[in-house]
């Protein structure tokens, strides 16, 4: 046991006492974080425009600010842009992390030297409560990978630009260098499929403990290593026993990795965004994550089935409701306000404050009233997979709402690794879970409106040949688990078996 590891105990002792503390007085502490914000931004443009000097209250606060989604905050966020300080935040952001919008062309997100540690503080937290809870810190003396974006920014206006996963990379503790993989070469690699081949290179004879990254993309890496030595990846890493991910549900993916791993890790789940890191596990026993109350957001949220109408509810964390699901809606120490982040969550405990993430508002499938969202789709698949030989690799759903016969019906692309033995049969039950889940999809069905749902199957390799078809493949890139049109499932249609 290195000293690294000894020290690793006590210190995330003294993390998660803080941590605790904090996430059992949350109220409170958001109180504190939204009295901050508005202080430290009364003098910018936008605290000028809305009038921060004379909020006293959240209710007053609601009267002065908007929703905005990126769009609606453009004219402020272009001014950032542009060089001019003092705008959403105090002074010039530190970073731009550039992420590519449907609507908007590239967004500029912006990063200033108040939010950015945070993203970095949170980051290390997730993998010290892990410590403090299962007494393992065997990880920290193997190499750790982390599967992301380039490290090379950009410049606009004299503010360095590139992805978050990039940005962070400059922000490696520096008793964490010698552990760390890739190599800074291999990390600034653009072609995904050429950088996995080289992280395959530098990885397969190395002890590697801790590997990181989106699921899909972690499963590229894995089968190259797989198809390199005809081995499990845990018989070529033994030491391997923790996967840390984001960016989307693991639970579709988790009787694969088991598979590919050829046996069970223990895994931490991260929920960072460009716009702030909003939460991570912080335990193996307790079902969600923890809401991180103290890192520079103040959080509000709005029950998604009234988001679209005129005046839908907007509360924060004193009146949430446990099983409700709402959209995220951030102002932060970047100086977003107001922002729609485009996030639903669900409170799975309210003291302390564990959510679910359940999908995009604008992910989901109302074509006929129904209101299906991430999770159920996702629960519907994981009831019928688990404990089965069945195995998906990726699977997205679209409304067909012309089909050439009958009534209209749920198109489900799935990309099977194990094809079940009867796929009418296995569309059947995950057609019964999803009535059993949404009562709207059920009175659809019942009442003759819908047929049960149909599943076309993709040949292997097509959601990866769809991804790169369109510019996408790696990276921070990930296929939505439902769409209200056929955008991508036409698309998808040519690579159906």
């Amino acid at each position: 046991m290195s000293i690294k590891s000894i020290l690793a105990k006590p210190f995330a002792k003294l993390i998660a006492a803080k941590f605790y503390k904090q996430s059992n007085n949350a109220v409170a502490i958001q109180q504190k974080v939204f009295k901050t914000l508005i202080d430290q931004a009364s003098k910018t443009a936008f605290g000028k425009d809305h009038n921060f000097s004379k909020i006293k209250s959240y209710e007053d606060f609601k009267k002065q600010v908007p929703i905005r989604d990126y769009e609606a905050l453009k004219s402020y966020i272009e001014k950032v842009v542009a060089g001019e300080s003092n705008i959403l935040w105090k002074e010039k952001p530190l970073y731009f992390a550039k992420t590519s919008g449907t609507t908007s062309g590239a967004k500029y997100i912006p990063l200033t030297k108040e939010s950015m540690p945070m993203h970095i503080s949170a980051a290390r937290n997730s993998l010290l409560l892990y410590i403090a809870e299962t007494k393992k810190t065997a990880f920290v003396d193997g190499k750790m990978i982390f599967l992301q974006g380039s490290p090379e920014l950009n410049e606009k206006n004299g503010i360095k630009t590139g992805r978050l996963s990039g940005i962070s990379a400059h922000f490696i503790p520096s008793y964490l260098l010698k552990n760390r993989l890739p190599s800074w070469e291999t990390n600034c690699i653009e072609d995904w499929e050429t950088k996995i081949e080289a992280i395959v290179d530098e990885t397969i004879n190395e002890n590697m403990t801790l590997i990181s990254g989106i699921p899909s993309w972690v499963q590229m890496y894995f089968e190259k290593i797989i198809e390199r030595t005809g081995k499990k990846v845990g018989e070529v890493f033994p030491n391997f026993n923790l996967f840390v991910y984001g960016g989307v549900n693991f639970e579709p993916y988790r009787n694969k990795f088991e598979d590919l791993i050829g046996r069970k890790v223990d895994t931490i789940e991260l929920y960072p965004a460009s716009e702030g890191f909003i939460a991570y596990q912080d335990s193996q026993t307790e079902k969600g994550i923890m809401l991180l109350v103290d890192n520079g957001m103040f959080y509000e949220f709005i029950p998604s089935e009234e988001f679209f109408e005129e005046n839908p509810t907007r509360i924060f964390l004193a009146d949430v409701k446990i099983g409700v699901n709402y959209v995220l809606i951030l102002n932060t120490n970047a100086g977003l306000w107001g922002y729609n982040i485009g996030d639903t969550v669900e409170f799975v405990s309210i003291n302390p404050p564990r959510i679910i993430v359940t999908g995009r508002i604008k992910h989901f499938i109302s074509a006929f009233g129904e209101h299906v969202i991430g999770k159920e789709v996702e629960q519907a698949i994981n009831e019928n997979t688990t404990n089965t030989s069945i195995g998906i690799t990726e699977f997205t759903v679209a409304p067909q709402i012309t089909p050439e016969s009958g009534l209209p019906y749920h198109e489900w692309f799935i990309e099977f690794e194990n094809e079940p033995k009867n796929l009418q049969d296995f569309a059947a039950k995950i057609d019964i879970s999803m009535q059993q889940q949404n009562m709207y999809y059920l009175d659809l069905i019942v009442g003759k409106i819908l047929q049960p749902l149909k599943i076309t199957s993709i040949e292997k390799g097509g959601f990866n040949n769809y991804m790169k078809s369109i510019g996408k493949l790696g990276g921070q890139n990930k296929i939505p688990r439902l769409s209200d049109n056929r955008k991508i499932a036409n698309e998808l249609s040519k690579f159906k078996i």
